[in-house]
């Protein structure tokens, strides 16, 4: 991957400039830096980056730079970015599972914020971080839908044995917190409403005033044709129902949003490689590349097409079996696909909303995967 060092005024006139052969991921600072001061304004607590949903150094930089202050790190890779690029910001480093290399790492780079979902795991951290200002967020899990896939497969202790993890962190002298997460691209307000309940519940069950509470990332970004998520509702809900759950003992509020900040800065220019026999779209970018989630969440419909020329294609919709570039056939993208009846072999397809998980999964499997990252002064036309 390569930054390139000019500046456009769209992803189009890149289009008619360039003609790129590779995939283009175009990124607008202000569209990033207008998402942060978003969540800023309307979050009722402290919001930190989900640096794993793109770790790109500009992005980093960008999110200082609109006044982000805390991250959600979770590998040494990452903590050591981010204290190389935000020196003194926060580091919550929320995923549940690490070796004693790489708590012994962050101890040394000052992290303060664990998180933890099982007994074995506190016990490690009880053994090598010193408690004293140290802050344990037991995470939890919850079989709530209304999100893209499930985070609690993998993470989360039940609402039972939170409560013990939380009793026994406080013992051991750590600031005792909660966390969870809802999933993915959650569009359910709803579900922070159930979590955060039954995260009260869980204090008052372990016998703990929680200092803090992580309602988690979730926040959706704006995938599909119509509306963008009303990520104000969300807020406002997260505001009223953590007061009703807790009253006099409400944390103070954390969340961590990946998607919700970064999804909507970036457009994926892609070109057509072939249209076999009219029917199968073969883009030079696919399920190996920065298109490597769609078949876990679903397609991205708000594409446009484009000619060499940089005309968009306005013709008939049609549904199209869209495959990536590599000879593997599970390289094809979910369902299919609407696309214009004019496309053309050599046109270029934009997927608006990839700022996230694009860059930080892109692979070089099969010769493949080399992705530019450019910069815009706008993602409009």
């Amino acid at each position: 991957m390569g930054l390139s060092k000019t500046i456009w005024s769209n992803p189009v006139e890149l289009i008619r400039a360039k003609r790129p052969e590779h995939p283009v991921l175009v990124c607008a600072p202000t569209v990033l830096q207008a998402s942060a001061r978003r969540f800023l304004k309307g979050f009722p607590g402290l919001v930190t980056y989900a640096v794993k949903s793109n770790p790109e150094e500009m992005v980093i930089q960008n999110l200082v730079a609109a006044g982000i202050r805390g991250f959600d790190v979770a590998s040494s890779a990452e903590i050591e970015l981010v204290s190389r690029l935000a020196p003194g910001a926060a580091l919550h480093y929320h995923n549940p599972v690490r070796s004693r290399a790489e708590i012994a790492f962050a101890v040394s780079k000052g992290v303060k914020t664990w998180s933890v979902d099982s007994i074995s795991e506190l016990e490690k951290l009880i053994e090598l971080v010193p408690a004293e200002g140290r802050e344990i967020s037991v995470r939890f899990k919850l079989p709530v839908a209304g999100a893209a896939y499930n985070f609690g497969a993998k993470f989360g202790a039940t609402a039972e044995l939170a409560a013990v993890l939380l009793s026994r962190a406080a013992a051991a002298g750590f600031i005792p917190s909660l966390t969870f997460h809802p999933g993915t691209q959650c569009v359910d307000p709803s579900a922070w409403e159930t979590y955060i309940r039954s995260a009260a519940e869980i204090c008052r069950n372990a016998g703990v005033r929680a200092a803090r509470l992580n309602v988690g990332g979730g926040f959706p970004n704006h995938r599909t044709v119509g509306p963008a998520p009303a990520l104000e509702e969300i807020f406002a809900l997260i505001d009223r129902v953590a007061t009703e759950a807790f009253g006099a003992d409400r944390p103070a509020l954390v969340c961590e949003p990946g998607r919700g900040l970064v999804g909507d800065s970036c457009s994926l220019v892609t070109r057509v490689k072939a249209l076999r026999d009219g029917q199968h779209v073969f883009l030079n970018d696919g399920v190996y590349g920065a298109l490597a989630e769609l078949p876990l969440i679903g397609n991205i419909d708000r594409i446009e097409v484009y000619s060499p020329e940089g005309a968009r294609r306005i013709g008939e919709v049609l549904p199209r079996i869209v495959f990536g570039p590599t000879c593997d056939s599970v390289d094809r993208l979910p369902g299919e696909l609407p696309l214009p009846e004019d496309l053309r072999e050599d046109d270029f397809i934009v997927f608006r909303a990839m700022g996230a998980y694009s860059t930080a999964t892109n692979t070089r499997f099969n010769g493949f995967g080399q992705l530019e990252i450019a910069t815009a002064l706008s993602l409009g036309a």
